[in-house]
């Protein structure tokens, strides 16, 4: 008997891919776009390859109609409202940097499309994610690197867990991108040559700031541009408007190009700096979800990355009291970002992740 696989399709060229090669190696497959946006004016995706407007639901049923798999769209508002744009509203109120995306994931890409998809009879959920799931010597299942290192996604993967990734398949993350679209033209996919999908998909201007104003009706009130002395050189237009490590956009007229050090809530000061200050070894990590080990008993040596795009590098875990772990790099690194998540790597694996606080 054949065993059942739902893909999530986001009507782009790597999702579909994943639920071909799947139909091709022989799964009972079943396509499943989620729709997660609460208003459709404001989120059209025509020509951004996002993943979830109308245009994303189009695309995805026209693959389906291709490859002759049955396709399905799944309210999941609810769930993202909840699980990811509160959360990303929460975050930036209290002065830090969410990963929404990461929590999509997580609660409901994951979460939420595996609990549908178990009443559907399917044995697995898949994704058109650039990962690779492996069952390593302990017998703990982790998310690898893909073949490609240009779109390797593990980073915003590191949160699944045990259950999830013994029901995942992820097909797309033993290729290199520009042979997606190839596997794709030659299927007759009519999503080949789409665009890749950029930024925040319920953020379409990129002005997260004006976003969270919308939503929660309310103005973040003006304050102090400080230095590392507490010197006073200018004001801010809200604290939401910054992220450790920001240049642009300051506005503060300087010598020597300043950057964001320290966000401060409760006195609503942003704390400026110079390139050099941001650079420090250590920070400490909260929420771990440990994925290739259960947990840490003492000192770990791993190459910690602390944003989507740092090439990570060698570092020290070590457990700390109430599920903590303090991370220590051998080399000063820069911009810790609380909100941002960290995540550690063995081999070319993760061993486990967290927030950065």
């Amino acid at each position: 008997m054949k065993k059942k696989v739902v893909v999530g399709m986001s009507g782009g060229v790597d999702s579909s891919v994943a639920a071909y090669l799947l139909k091709e190696q022989g799964y009972d497959v079943i396509g499943v776009t989620m729709q997660i946006w609460q208003d459709e004016d404001t989120c059209t995706l025509e020509d951004e390859g996002g993943c979830c407007g109308i245009s994303a639901v189009e695309d995805a049923r026209r693959v389906a109609e291709v490859l002759d798999i049955p396709y399905y769209v799944l309210n999941f508002r609810d769930e993202f409202q909840q699980n990811v744009i509160n959360y990303f509203i929460d975050e930036y109120k209290a002065a830090r940097t969410p990963n929404p995306c990461i929590a999509c994931n997580r609660y409901v890409k994951w979460e939420s499309l595996l609990q549908k998809s178990i009443m559907l009879g399917a044995d697995y959920i898949a994704t058109g994610h650039y990962a690779r799931i492996k069952q390593i010597e302990n017998g703990r299942y982790v998310v690898a690197n893909s073949v490609t290192s240009a779109k390797d996604q593990t980073y915003a993967l590191y949160n699944l867990t045990q259950e999830q990734l013994k029901r995942t398949l992820m097909p797309v993350g033993d290729y290199e991108k520009p042979y997606v679209r190839e596997i794709a033209e030659k299927a007759g996919l009519p999503v080949a040559h789409k665009h890749d999908s950029q930024d925040i998909c319920f953020v379409q201007d990129g002005d997260y700031a004006s976003f969270i104003e919308r939503e929660t009706k309310q103005k973040f009130k003006p304050g102090n541009f400080v230095d590392i002395n507490g010197n006073v050189l200018g004001q801010h237009k809200g604290i939401i408007h910054y992220t450790i490590g920001q240049r642009k956009g300051l506005g503060i007229t300087a010598a020597t190009p300043l950057f964001v050090k320290e966000l401060r809530p409760k006195t609503n000061e942003v704390v400026v700096c110079k390139s050099e200050d941001l650079f420090t070894n250590s920070c400490i990590i909260d929420k771990v979800n440990y994925m290739a080990i259960p947990g840490l008993t003492g000192p770990y040596k791993a190459i910690g990355k602390i944003r989507y795009s740092h090439k990570g590098a060698d570092c020290t875990l070590e457990p700390l009291e109430n599920g903590k772990v303090k991370c220590t790099f051998d080399e000063p690194q820069r911009a810790f970002t609380p909100g941002q998540a960290a995540v550690f790597y063995e081999n070319d694996y993760v061993l486990c992740g967290g927030t950065i606080l």
